[in-house]
């Protein structure tokens, strides 16, 4: 395979980063390995046999060290969805007895797993803000093992101190954890910035086709094999024509997320003036509390933004039936844009009452800004904003 170190610019990267050499039968694109087991070759341990659901096929080894080389991190697995790579991740590095440290707005899927799902297996847990490093010590425990944290998190954009993070890990020797899906490896590389795992759903940004749902997790060589093992047990391969279909996306990933970057941010101080709105979430902004953070942690500042109209829910709702370019349906991250209401949608399964704890009201907007001209998404929500 091809030194997944040979190169220093993403772009080049997401081109060549990983890939077989020589190319098989010379084919140009990577081939699509259907066979779910392998002939034996001489291995002489179960996990080098070759088979699908140990996560070792041709289409698995170059997603691993694609991934990998984006984050500049030792090593990489992709499973079966981002929450495969997210759970299969926390119940490796926490046992029975254990105690972790994770921020109190959070992806919603993630906050179910761990306030109805960790009890289940005598994990304890305490919220944190992730941005009070001062007030961590109080929370730590004798049995704490790790702090969880998010990039951007989901659905109001807030950036936690991420610097204070990896040195209160190193200091208390925690395993830091982050979920880097808002950022992906075009704006943020967590290696860098000392984390020892990078969690992701694929599904979004990294595939970016809305056409899989796939997980990666990336990281220390020896975590990550920690983990490769118990997603054995756990069943969560990815399928290889996932594989196939997240290598192929990947190869655009710069490209995309630079565009969206672009777009999000003329969109975001096209809504922030309007008069409709009461408010945006996006870290760009320069009168966001997180705009200082993010310009110093980040390269760009994602596609991904949430606003709040002025006559909340029913406002909300007819803005959503006004728009014309937009899909309305849940995910993120793809070439589409896409508009959904957080409430009913990421952050169902949490309580009304832990929804407006975290800022998520009913009228909550999210939006997922893809690849159409600007300026045609800007006058479609102009149009929408002043319908009656």
């Amino acid at each position: 395979m091809e030194n997944a170190n040979s190169y220093k610019k993403m772009a080049t990267k997401l081109i060549h980063a990983g890939e077989m050499r020589p190319r098989v039968l010379g084919a140009v694109t990577m081939p699509l390995f259907h066979s779910a087991n392998y002939e034996y070759t001489g291995e002489e341990s179960y996990d080098d046999i070759r088979y699908l659901r140990l996560n070792n096929t041709p289409n698995h080894l170059v997603l691993h060290r694609k991934l990998a080389a984006l984050e500049n991190a030792e090593a990489a697995l992709v499973t079966a969805s981002g929450m495969a790579a997210i759970s299969t991740a926390l119940f490796t590095v926490l046992s029975q007895g254990d105690h972790l440290l994770v921020q109190n707005t959070l992806y919603g899927g993630t906050h179910s797993l761990v306030t109805e799902d960790f009890r289940h297996f005598g994990i304890a847990y305490d919220f944190i803000d992730g941005n009070q490093p001062d007030s961590w010590v109080t929370k730590l425990r004798h049995n704490t093992r790790a702090i969880y944290v998010e990039a951007m998190t989901n659905p109001l954009l807030q950036v936690a101190d991420l610097k204070a993070v990896t040195t209160f890990a190193r200091k208390h020797h925690l395993i830091s954890m982050i979920d880097n899906t808002f950022a992906s490896p075009v704006n943020f590389r967590p290696a860098e910035r000392g984390f020892d795992l990078s969690l992701h759903s694929c599904t979004k940004y990294l595939n970016g086709h809305s056409d899989i749902v796939a997980g990666a997790v990336i990281g220390r060589a020896e975590l990550v094999e920690k983990i490769t093992h118990r997603l054995n047990h756990f069943g969560g391969s990815l399928d290889p024509q996932a594989c196939y279909l997240l290598h192929r996306g990947l190869k655009t990933l710069a490209l995309r997320v630079a565009y969206q970057n672009q777009s999000a941010l003329q969109i975001a101080r096209f809504l922030e003036q309007h008069s409709a709105v009461a408010g945006v979430n996006y870290p760009g902004l320069e009168n966001n509390p997180y705009h200082a953070l993010a310009r110093e942690l980040f390269d760009g500042f994602s596609g991904m933004m949430s606003f709040e109209l002025k006559g909340g829910k029913a406002a909300a709702e007819r803005f959503m039936e006004q728009v014309r370019i937009p899909i309305i349906a849940p995910s993120l991250g793809g070439v589409e844009t896409l508009l959904t209401r957080p409430a009913i949608t990421s952050h169902a399964g949490l309580s009304p009452e832990d929804r407006q704890a975290r800022g998520i009201g009913d009228g909550l907007i999210r939006m997922s800004v893809g690849l159409e001209a600007t300026e045609e998404l800007i006058a479609d929500f102009a149009q929408a904003l002043e319908a009656k």
